[in-house]
């Protein structure tokens, strides 16, 4: 809870000499031209006066309540994929009342109650779990449905949600501190940079970088592509790939003359894309795609959604796998570096 601006004055009267009397402590009033004032050091032997004295417990009272609500959440609804991963990775599944669709992994996750899709949320669906803290990224919503959930009276804690390494790493000690477990998830965060940076040490070694193509699908619409500053763009980028399409920002649907001008060396889909799409032959439908090299070399990727786009605790395996999709010659190299 922010400290109100007005407070700030009653503190700064508290040990500013005046010679003004002090004014009655019998009632509170948080306004500063109502805080009583102390004369002088000496005249006061350094009491802070009653209005001060409350505020000070009703602020420290706060925060410990603040900090309380999160460390004491048994029962905890995950809305993303990646902070279920965390929450298993620190050992508190046990506390999971219910996650997201996006939450296949690990497998026994699958089981447990799920409150639909992160960015389609019911209110009533996560409700009726009984849960005392929803933990999401900024993705999830609709925002009416947050509101309603908090309204609740549960608590909601946004977990950032960036595609580096930087964000993968408070994405992971965010989760932790929402579980009172900091100590386990710097432990965590620092496994995970560690991996992830011995990955990309080895990938940053590569020259010839293939034009990559992600697709994904849009329910029965045109299959989208990813342009720069997404999940799929950072992966490729550091799988030693290059994005085929870095003219525009996030996803959008192409012409067949777009997909032909990108040129793309390789096609990369999740798993869900492409079955949602109709396999190898539905793709070969898509107008323009057989034109380019990718098809005619048949080099389609095809990978775990979760896995290739989560960035969770499991994104140095994501990297390496796709990496050596990319450059099946990457043994080798990873070979003579660990001469």
């Amino acid at each position: 809870m922010p400290i109100r601006p007005h407070f700030a004055p009653c503190f700064v009267k508290i040990f500013a000499a005046d010679k003004q009397p002090a004014l009655p402590t019998t009632t509170v009033d948080p306004e500063p031209d109502h805080c009583p004032t102390l004369r002088s050091p000496s005249e006061a032997g350094w009491r802070l006066p009653r209005c001060a004295t409350t505020i000070i417990f009703v602020l420290l009272g706060t925060l410990l309540v603040s900090r309380s609500a999160f460390a004491e959440a048994q029962r905890i609804v995950s809305v993303a994929g990646a902070i279920t991963e965390i929450v298993y990775a620190l050992g508190s599944e046990s506390r999971l009342a219910g996650v997201d669709t996006t939450s296949f992994y690990p497998p026994e996750a699958r089981r447990l109650p799920q409150v639909g899709y992160q960015r389609a949320l019911s209110a009533e669906g996560i409700l009726s779990l009984t849960p005392d803290l929803v933990l999401a990224t900024d993705g999830a919503g609709p925002p009416a449905v947050l509101e309603q959930i908090r309204t609740a009276g549960v608590a909601i804690r946004i977990v950032p949600n960036e595609w580096s390494a930087d964000g993968i790493v408070q994405k992971v000690r965010s989760v932790a501190e929402a579980l009172d477990q900091s100590a386990d998830g710097e432990r965590l965060a620092v496994t995970i940079r560690a991996e992830l940076d011995n990955t990309l040490r080895l990938t940053n070694l590569v020259q010839n970088r293939p034009r990559v193509l992600f697709l994904m699908s849009a329910g029965r619409g045109a299959p989208l592509a990813s342009g720069y500053g997404t999940a799929a763009d950072a992966m490729i980028q550091w799988a030693g790939g290059r994005n085929a399409l870095s003219e525009f920002e996030g996803y959008k649907p192409l012409s067949a003359e777009a997909l032909t001008a990108a040129a793309p060396d390789v096609l990369l889909l999740p798993d869900h894309a492409l079955e949602a799409l109709g396999g190898e032959t539905g793709l070969s439908r898509i107008p323009g795609l057989t034109l380019t090299p990718a098809w005619r070399q048949q080099r389609i990727i095809r990978m775990d959604g979760l896995l290739l786009l989560g960035f969770g605790p499991r994104t140095a395996t994501a990297v390496t796998t796709l990496a050596r999709r990319l450059h099946p010659d990457l043994v080798t190299v990873e070979a003579s570096v660990g001469r």
